[in-house]
């Protein structure tokens, strides 16, 4: 597995107020979908593309455009959603699919509940949106859900990471064969007892749609 830590003033600008325990809910949602974007650039610089004729005002010339089968952006529910629409504006023509997966609090272990996925995924490339890389078992689920249904290039983009989640993403998928990078904008100190994130920035869900009691 690649891993892309996308190190720039504007990110670790962001990151910073999106860590700010203060930083409100809707400030957090704007800022996160700003930091998305940001990532997303990095993240599809190898999207897959086709040579196209044109005409300008002045001479034909040859551009590209994107290939078929359109990139496949897939967030993951519910925290992902608050990464899609940054991730979208910059690939408008992209498809979108849904994966419903949460953390069992006691085990830590990933659990798939929901998928809105086409059942077929053969030779698309796909992005998969999780805000958070903690103890990994998410996002390799994830991955491997898709690896199983043929996507056969799978790019992961979170806003934070920790250290043992790439290891344990790397281990659990080291027997595909298929190109797979994580692009992230900062890999963080360890995890917690709690299999949080330190320093981390808390519940991305919770701080993104607040917390319904």
């Amino acid at each position: 597995m690649r891993v892309l830590v996308a190190n720039h003033p504007l990110i670790a600008h962001k990151l910073t107020y999106l860590r700010d325990k203060e930083t409100d809910s809707p400030t957090f949602r704007r800022l996160a979908d700003e930091l998305v974007t940001l990532l997303a650039y990095e993240a599809t610089r190898e999207v897959r593309v086709e040579p196209k004729d044109i005409v300008t005002p002045v001479a034909p010339t040859t551009g590209i455009k994107l290939s078929n089968p359109k990139p496949l952006v897939v967030p993951v529910l519910r925290a992902g959603l608050g990464m899609l629409d940054g991730m979208v504006r910059l690939l408008p023509s992209a498809e979108v699919g849904f994966l419903g997966m949460q953390r069992d609090e006691e085990t830590l272990q990933a659990i798939t509940y929901a998928n809105r996925l086409p059942d077929v995924l053969t030779g698309r490339q796909c992005y998969v949106l999780d805000p958070m890389l903690a103890t990994g078992g998410t996002l390799a689920m994830a991955i491997r859900y898709l690896a199983e249904r043929g996507a056969d290039d799978i790019t992961a983009v979170t806003l934070l990471s920790a250290p043992e989640g790439i290891d344990a993403v790397a281990e659990e998928l080291a027997d595909l064969t298929i190109p797979i990078t994580l692009v992230t904008g900062a890999v963080d100190e360890r995890l917690n007892e709690h299999g949080y994130i330190v320093p981390g920035l808390g519940d991305a869900g919770d701080r993104l749609y607040g917390v319904v009691d």
